[in-house]
């Protein structure tokens, strides 16, 4: 799509059927179907306005409701440090909070060693949730425990003082500091993760939306929407021990941040952007780089050579050379699109013949034994 534009066409669209593999969800098939679009001689601002109208007018079409856009645009690093995720559910508040300086020279053993190896702590004020039983907490417990914590600390703000294991290990200063810090009042409940920042993050993010439908405080009918913008460039794989692109490789860093991508590439954020609805992405994309010195760049710190860029990707190196017009696109899972349209819980409610958790078709069995005719007249070899 990208040589189309550079071919002169201005714009572009497509329905087409993609397969992934990636854990399956309730939001999530192996098979699905996206609208895709590219535009030339655009920025991040005209997509994202073009699809502020699309969406508009689809959901006044449809469910008669109006979007009333702009929507809000939240920074990836903002989105991440408040509600934990990369796609905010924003029709309810309860923000995380960093209490790193709070307990900055704490002596709390566990929390100190937390900090020593440049983890994180975090809280979530849940109001009223005092009331709720040890047994309940426990419940909490287990759901941040799935995403890799560790435990979950807790203290009940009571008309008689505070109430929880781990109270007696503050001092009189941390004790109000915390409470400034959560905004404690009687009647709630603090509640705390300390680990990394990835798993501290993702933990309390889903809790709380756990907490939002356990305590009522998502409305079911509310349909908000954002962006989520700003997103980190690289990645840095510990285990090949190189860069990785969170996106993909043909994704423009922000004309800011040009000059980081040699002497700080992990500082680079990108002009990539997606559309969030009630907590669940529906479309993403990206500004495309649109010279091939950019590009060149980019795959040498992807730890592509020139040879196998030149081999893999040559034809779009060769079409940058000649000039191309900024450009972007954007692309919008259909069938989940349909999903949040029609409130249904699940993504298979809305396809035909969805496939199972283990990415089977139940009518016709599928994927199964392929032929030997088969793999002959494909060409293919069995390993």
């Amino acid at each position: 799509k990208q040589l189309l534009m550079v071919a002169g066409f201005d714009r572009y669209f497509q329905i087409v059927k993609c397969f992934r593999d990636e854990d399956l969800r309730a939001d999530r098939q192996p098979e699905f179907t996206q609208i895709d679009m590219e535009l030339a001689f655009v920025d991040q601002n005209d997509i994202i306005t073009l699809v502020e109208g699309m969406i508009a007018l689809i959901f006044k079409e449809i469910k008669d409701f109006d979007s009333a856009p702009p929507y809000p645009r939240i920074g990836y690093y903002d989105a991440i440090n408040k509600y934990g995720l990369d796609a905010p559910d924003i029709r309810f508040d309860m923000h995380l909070v960093d209490l790193n300086s709070v307990f900055t020279e704490t002596n709390f053993k566990v929390f100190r060693s937390v900090l020593d190896r440049k983890g994180i702590i975090k809280g979530l004020n849940l109001k009223g949730g005092a009331k709720l039983s040890r047994r309940e907490i426990d419940e909490l417990l287990e759901v941040v425990k799935i995403y890799g914590a560790k435990g979950l600390a807790w203290i009940k703000v009571n008309e008689d003082g505070w109430q929880s294991p781990i109270v007696k290990f503050f001092e009189e200063s941390e004790v109000a500091a915390l409470g400034q810090a959560m905004a404690a009042e009687v009647g709630d409940l603090l509640l705390f993760v300390a680990d990394k920042p990835e798993i501290t993050n993702e933990s309390l993010g889903r809790l709380r939306l756990h907490l939002g439908e356990k305590m009522g405080l998502i409305d079911a009918d509310k349909l908000a929407f954002c962006w989520v913008v700003d997103f980190p460039m690289f990645a840095w794989d510990e285990q090949e021990k190189r860069h990785t692109a969170i996106h993909h490789p043909f994704t423009a860093p922000l004309d800011e941040d040009l000059e980081k991508l040699e002497s700080d590439p992990l500082a680079v954020k990108a002009k990539a952007y997606d559309l969030v609805l009630n907590g669940v992405e529906v479309g993403g994309g990206s500004i495309r780089i649109h010279d091939a010195e950019t590009q060149a760049k980019v795959f040498s710190l992807l730890n592509i050579s020139d040879d196998e860029a030149q081999e893999k990707f040559g034809f779009l190196l060769d079409a940058l050379s000649f000039g191309a017009p900024p450009h972007g696109g954007i692309a919008f899972g259909l069938d989940r699109l349909m999903m949040l349209l029609l409130q249904r819980q699940s993504i298979r409610e809305v396809i035909a013949f969805p496939k199972t958790q283990k990415a089977t078709c139940l009518l016709s069995g599928a994927p199964n034994t392929v032929s030997p005719r088969q793999l002959r007249d494909l060409a293919i070899k069995k390993a």
